[in-house]
C-alpha cells in the first residue's frame, strides 16, 4: 500500500476549507499543514485538521515543512510568490485560477516550474467534470465535425467579497475577468484546440456600479482563430443564482449544454447535455453529479496520480498561462475599443 500523498495547503477561506475538505475526503491524502489568514480561521483549521500543523504565513509553512504538494488557495496576487517558493524547493503544486494576475507572473511560475523541475497544475476543474468534459470526448470522438463556434455563457448573482473585501479590490483581484470569465476561456479553447492557437480578441464590458467602472458585472468577449472558428465567452454578476450554458456547432451537428444551481457550489443541482450529430437528437445521461465541488474532488485524486506516477495534470502551467493571457488581453480590447492580437503576448 502506497503512502498518503502529503498536502500543505495555503488558504482556508470559503474555497480553501472546500479543498480541504476534498484532500482530506480522499483515501490517499493527508494534510499536513494549512496556512490560515486570520486568528479565528486557524482556529478553526487547528479544530477540524487537529493533525495538521497550522501557520500563519505561507512562505513559513513552506521553509518548515516537508510535503509532497502545496495547493494554494490565496488570493491571486498572492500566488507567485508562495507558487515559486514551495516549486525551488523542489515540490509539486496546485495552483487556484488565476495563476496570477499579470502576464509577468504567470510566466515566471510557468518558467520556475521548468527550472526546478516540478509539476504544476491549475485549476481549472471544470474540465474534470462529467458534463462540461463530456463535451470534449463528444467532439474529439467526432460527433458534431469539427468545430466551428463556441459559447460559453453565465448568468449568476454578484461575487461573494471575499477576505478583507480583496475581491472589490483592484489592485487584489486584479480583474473580475480574471475570476469567473476564465474558467470559460478556457473550456472554450480545450474545446477548440483542433483549431491551433486564438489570434485576434474583442470585448466589452460595463458596471452598473459608477464607484467601480473598472470592475465589470457584464463582460462579453468573442475570440477568433485563423481557420475561421471562433468562440464567444459571456458573464452577467447583475443577475441571481447560478446558470451556466455551452454552446457548440460543428461541420456535422451540435450540442447544448447548461447547469443550473441556487448557488455555484450547490450538491444537488439541476443539468443537461443534447447532442445533435446531424440527424439524430440525444439527450447524454450524467452518470455523476455535474459542479464545482464534485469536480474539485476529481482535481484533488488527479494531484494524487501526478505526485505518484510523473502524470501530466489535465490543465498545465502553459493551459493556465493561456487562459489568464487571454482575460488580460480582454481587459485591454475594452480599454482600447478595439480587436486585439493575442498570439504574440502569449508564446512562452
Amino acid at each position: 500500500m502506497s503512502a498518503p500523498v502529503r498536502f500543505a495547503l495555503a488558504g482556508f477561506g470559503a474555497w480553501g476549507k472546500l479543498h480541504a475538505q476534498s484532500i482530506a475526503g480522499n483515501p490517499d491524502t493527508k494534510i499536513v499543514a494549512i496556512t490560515a489568514p486570520s486568528e479565528a480561521s486557524r482556529i478553526e483549521a487547528q479544530s477540524l485538521y487537529p493533525e495538521a500543523q497550522i501557520f500563519a504565513d505561507a512562505v513559513e509553512m513552506i521553509a518548515q515543512i516537508d510535503f509532497d504538494i502545496l495547493d494554494i488557495v490565496t488570493p491571486s496576487y498572492t500566488h507567485r510568490e508562495i507558487a515559486v517558493a514551495a516549486m525551488s524547493r523542489g515540490k509539486h503544486v496546485l495552483l487556484e485560477k488565476p495563476m496570477a494576475i499579470t502576464l509577468e507572473d504567470c510566466k515566471a511560475i510557468v518558467a520556475a516550474a521548468r527550472e526546478y523541475g516540478v509539476h504544476l497544475a491549475v485549476g481549472h476543474e471544470l474540465r474534470l467534470s462529467s458534463q462540461w468534459g463530456e463535451i470534449k470526448k463528444i467532439i474529439e470522438r467526432g460527433t458534431i465535425g469539427d468545430p466551428q463556434y463556441v459559447l460559453v455563457e453565465l448568468l449568476r448573482k454578484p461575487y461573494r467579497l471575499g477576505a478583507s473585501g480583496w475581491r472589490y479590490d483592484q489592485s487584489r483581484v486584479g480583474s473580475w475577468v480574471l475570476e469567473e470569465p476564465i474558467h470559460f476561456f478556457d473550456l472554450a479553447r480545450w474545446y477548440l484546440e483542433g483549431s491551433g492557437d486564438p489570434v485576434e480578441l474583442y470585448a466589452y464590458g460595463n458596471s452598473r456600479d459608477p464607484s467601480r467602472p473598472e470592475l465589470f458585472d457584464n463582460f462579453s468577449a468573442m475570440f477568433k482563430y485563423a481557420n475561421g472558428s471562433y468562440a464567444v465567452v459571456s458573464q452577467t454578476l447583475a443577475a441571481f443564482e447560478h446558470h451556466q450554458t455551452v454552446k457548440v456547432s460543428g461541420t456535422k451537428g451540435a450540442l447544448w449544454a447548461g447547469w443550473s444551481g441556487a448557488l455555484d457550489r450547490t450538491l444537488e443541482p439541476s443539468y443537461f447535455l443534447k447532442v445533435f450529430d446531424g440527424e439524430n437528437l440525444e439527450e447524454v445521461k450524467i452518470e455523476k453529479h455535474s459542479g464545482e465541488v464534485f469536480e474539485l474532488r476529481e482535481e484533488i485524486a488527479q494531484c494524487v496520480e501526478m505526485v505518484r506516477t510523473g502524470k501530466a495534470p489535465i490543465a498545465t502551467g502553459q493551459d493556465g498561462l493561456w487562459s489568464a493571457g487571454l482575460c488580460l488581453v480582454a481587459e485591454e480590447s475594452i480599454r482600447q475599443k478595439q480587436p486585439l492580437p493575442v498570439g504574440e503576448l502569449l508564446k512562452f
